[in-house]
């Protein structure tokens, strides 16, 4: 088969879109790359469509500790092998676990891409899980649960998400419990892939110097003898929410305070809009209607965040700060002030404008950020099967308008829907 520029190039498929080039493997992999010319690096990563939720009810953190394992043996290579590779070179090799995505990627000057990709199937589809590195990682896994357990900003939001999604896989804690860490062994590993493994939901994504046939070449090396598995076990999807509000005790000296509800999908028509309605809510600019009121005008807080997470068959909204305890009720009130105003009144034509262009600029700065851009092809080929250019996203965000956006607030920010986790110190 021909490319559409009509360079031939392989007998896979193979389809340009606009700037990106993608390749189908027989065994259901698809290597995606985009060809930037003022980089000398090579950032590249391996995505599955596998998280957390993926787990059994007694595998509970199977899947970060898999992420972690990958790092400790394959067929070829002990752990210094692994961790020499490329940091020896200069380079980076790194990974991380999410809900529904388990992704190793690594950065390294473009000249050694080669290496990056060999090792990157290496880790993935290698690796030999051995007792002793298990035994030894079992106790890093341990410890880093517990530096969670002491860090109170992150521990209420695992403990937030539980209590969003209650008894669902979608709400536990992606590290897992000391009772399902403890009793991982070598077959756990293989009997979660074996069950969960699909090569046509994995992506090698890349971003650099370098035209895509050198990486498709190196891709059909390194991965073509990958084993087609199309094993597609169903997720449990998340329906059952009830509003709760929890105060909990804790050795700590400021008052923290999550708040929030489930919300759209990825694939819902509102996801974008909702996006641009709590970025302007409690986005990441100093501007931002939170960030304005709870620290600008009364320095209540040193920072406050408003956040929109979606996921296959739902999503999230949560609120998080922390604050001094006698302030906790004035900051509550005021965080509630706006996002009520939101809804008494439609934005002005300026303030709008502004917003839009707020919010462009922060997903092109993004886009500069070469690895992160990486990560987002792989993310949105796996869930969209498309990477969406900046031009069509900028599009959807011109078009929305202020009565839109207040009705949207009006129907998706209602206070007595929330949810609300509160820690208190002791």
């Amino acid at each position: 088969m021909k490319l559409r520029n009509e360079n031939t190039f392989h007998p896979y498929l193979c389809t340009p879109m606009n700037e990106y080039e993608l390749l189908e493997l027989p065994n259901g992999i698809r290597v995606l790359h985009k060809h930037v010319s003022d980089s000398k690096i090579a950032h590249i990563g391996v995505m599955l469509d596998i998280g957390s939720r993926d787990e059994l009810e007694d595998e509970q953190g199977l899947a970060h500790f898999w992420e972690h394992m990958a790092f400790k043996g394959t067929e070829k290579r002990k752990p210094f092998h692994i961790i020499n590779r490329l940091e020896s070179l200069g380079g980076e090799l790194n990974a991380y676990t999410t809900k529904e995505k388990i992704c190793f990627y690594a950065s390294v000057l473009d000249n050694h891409i080669d290496k990056a990709v060999e090792l990157l199937a290496d880790i993935t589809f290698h690796s030999t899980f051995p007792e002793k590195q298990i035994e030894r990682e079992r106790q890093v896994i341990l410890e880093e649960m517990s530096m969670y357990r002491d860090t109170p900003e992150d521990s209420i939001q695992d403990e937030f998400d539980e209590q969003i999604f209650p008894n669902h896989a979608l709400g536990k804690n992606i590290l897992g419990t000391e009772e399902t860490v403890s009793s991982f062994k070598r077959d756990s590993f293989k009997t979660f892939l074996g069950r969960n493994l699909n090569t046509e939901k994995i992506i090698l994504s890349s971003v650099g110097n370098y035209p895509a046939r050198k990486l498709f070449k190196l891709a059909e090396r390194y991965l073509r003898d990958v084993p087609h598995k199309n094993h597609t076990p169903e997720r449990q999807w998340f329906s059952a929410y009830t509003p709760t509000r929890i105060e909990r005790r804790k050795p700590i000296s400021q008052a923290h305070f999550a708040m929030g509800m489930p919300s759209f999908p990825l694939k819902d028509k509102n996801r974008i809009p909702f996006f641009f309605l709590i970025n302007i809510l409690g986005g990441p600019g100093m501007n931002s209607k939170l960030n304005l009121s709870l620290r600008e005008k009364h320095g209540l807080v040193y920072g406050v965040e408003a956040n929109y997470s979606p996921y296959l068959d739902t999503g999230q909204l949560g609120i998080y700060f922390a604050t001094d305890p006698k302030q906790l009720k004035k900051a509550q009130r005021l965080l509630l002030t706006e996002i009520e105003s939101l809804k008494k009144k439609p934005m002005g034509n300026v303030q709008l404008h502004k917003a839009k262009q707020q919010v462009k600029g922060q997903l092109a700065m993004s886009e500069e950020n070469k690895n992160a851009f990486m990560l987002m092809m792989a993310k949105s080929m796996l869930d969209l099967n498309k990477v969406p250019n900046l031009s069509e996203i900028f599009d959807r965000i011109d078009v929305l308008s202020a009565p839109q956006l207040q009705e949207l607030a009006i129907d998706t920010l209602d206070i007595s829907k929330m949810s609300s986790l509160t820690y208190l110190p002791e």
